[in-house]
């Protein structure tokens, strides 16, 4: 049996000596990009995703409630994790934009139904908008 410490070690470390040091990750399961930018970016052992907001991979919002979109965006970001082979057991950082703080409780307990303890830092920031008008954005930042 191979130590997991090893195990991580020697899927991050050619990263380190410059092989593959920043690729895209993309997966046609999220929404695609709208502007210039990538789903996501691995990098050093790393995989930064962009805020998803909770929008179909069609390019449709899942819904109008605070709650439904942050379902649509917590999948989408389940679906770019597992493109590259993660999963949210993987995250160590979430960052929550919401164009209304009152929704904070709401999306704290469909937050709850994805992560797990320990759970990731978190930050949660309130926006003046969002693009597409959208009630809540999600990003998150994982290691492999």
């Amino acid at each position: 049996m191979v130590p997991k410490n090893l195990e991580i070690y020697s899927r991050i470390l050619p990263k380190f000596k410059g092989e593959d040091m920043k690729k895209q990750i993309s997966t046609k399961n999220a929404p695609q990009a709208i502007g210039p930018y990538s789903q996501a970016i691995s990098a050093n052992g790393f995989l930064f995703i962009s805020g998803q907001l909770g929008v179909t991979p069609e390019g449709e919002f899942a819904g109008s409630s605070v709650e439904a979109q942050a379902q649509q965006s917590l999948t989408n970001l389940q679906n770019i994790l597992a493109e590259a082979g993660l999963s949210f057991d993987n995250v160590v950082k979430t960052t929550i934009f919401l164009a209304d703080m009152a929704d904070f409780a709401k999306v704290n307990v469909t937050y709850a139904k994805f992560f797990k303890e320990p759970y990731p830092a978190r930050s949660t920031v309130a926006v003046k908008t969002l693009p597409k008008d959208a009630l809540v954005e999600i990003e998150v930042i994982a290691v492999y």
